[in-house]
């Protein structure tokens, strides 16, 4: 089971369910979670296999995710209002496609059911890098990270799964390098999600694309596509307010 952090009380509706993206963990969305659940909802951020505090795994494959998804709706009512970003977005698609019961409504955040081009293993190479015997301080990572990561913003983001205390990474890096084409690929999933849709993409972004739209309603029929203005792939950091507001009027109609 995936480890959880669930924000709210409400179980009058279902939960809103959180995956995060490739390196990231729960903790990524603390924030737009509270704040979801200060307007009413109950929202359930998880740690993905090989991320955070949940277990490590030998395999990190989308139907993988999608099971370990479905074991986290399973023990908290049956069915969710899935939110996937990036990697746990492709994660949410998997799940809409296999469990289709356990989906009441889905955000796609800057994801499309493609495979892409670019690799993240740059950024595995740099956090293997660091010496982590010479870390006393977040800080003294930073420096060792910043010779071959020069945004400050990704290595903020990195350094949020490293575990000072034990001198880690709570990153499964050898899963997750063995496993990068599948995760930057698609898997080969039959059938399609018909429950209602919403792909959000960034409009700095070029994750997802007016040539990927055939893909899209080919498995999501209903889907519905917005953009945030002024927003990149990291769309739920950019314009977070914006990205609270289309999440609660669209789960919420």
């Amino acid at each position: 089971m995936l480890q959880t952090v669930i924000s709210g009380d409400d179980s009058a509706r279902p939960p809103i369910l959180i995956a995060h993206g490739l390196f990231g963990s729960a903790r990524n969305w603390g924030v737009i979670a509270r704040r979801l659940s200060d307007q009413g909802r109950r929202v359930i951020t998880v740690d993905m296999r090989n991320h955070g505090d949940s277990p490590w795994q030998d395999s990190h494959s989308y139907p993988d995710l999608a099971h370990d998804l479905a074991q986290v709706i399973a023990a908290h009512g049956g069915q969710a209002d899935v939110l996937g970003h990036s990697m746990g977005g492709k994660a949410a698609m998997a799940l809409a496609l296999i469990h289709p019961d356990l989906v009441r409504r889905l955000i796609v955040a800057d994801i499309a059911p493609v495979g892409y081009g670019h690799t993240q293993q740059h950024l595995i190479d740099a956090m293997r890098a660091v010496d982590l015997s010479a870390t006393q301080t977040r800080r003294d990572a930073d420096l060792q990270l910043a010779q071959s990561v020069t945004a400050e913003g990704v290595r903020a983001f990195l350094l949020q799964s490293l575990d000072l205390k034990t001198r880690r990474w709570r990153l499964n890096l050898d899963v997750l390098e063995r496993f990068m084409p599948a995760i930057l690929g698609w898997p080969d999933l039959a059938g399609h999600y018909d429950g209602p849709s919403l792909f959000l993409s960034g409009a700095l972004s070029d994750y997802v694309t007016p040539a990927h739209r055939p893909a899209i309603k080919a498995l999501f029929p209903n889907a519905r596509f917005a953009k945030i203005p002024g927003a990149g792939h990291w769309l739920h950091a950019d314009r977070p307010r914006e990205f609270e507001a289309a999440i609660t009027a669209f789960f919420n109609a």
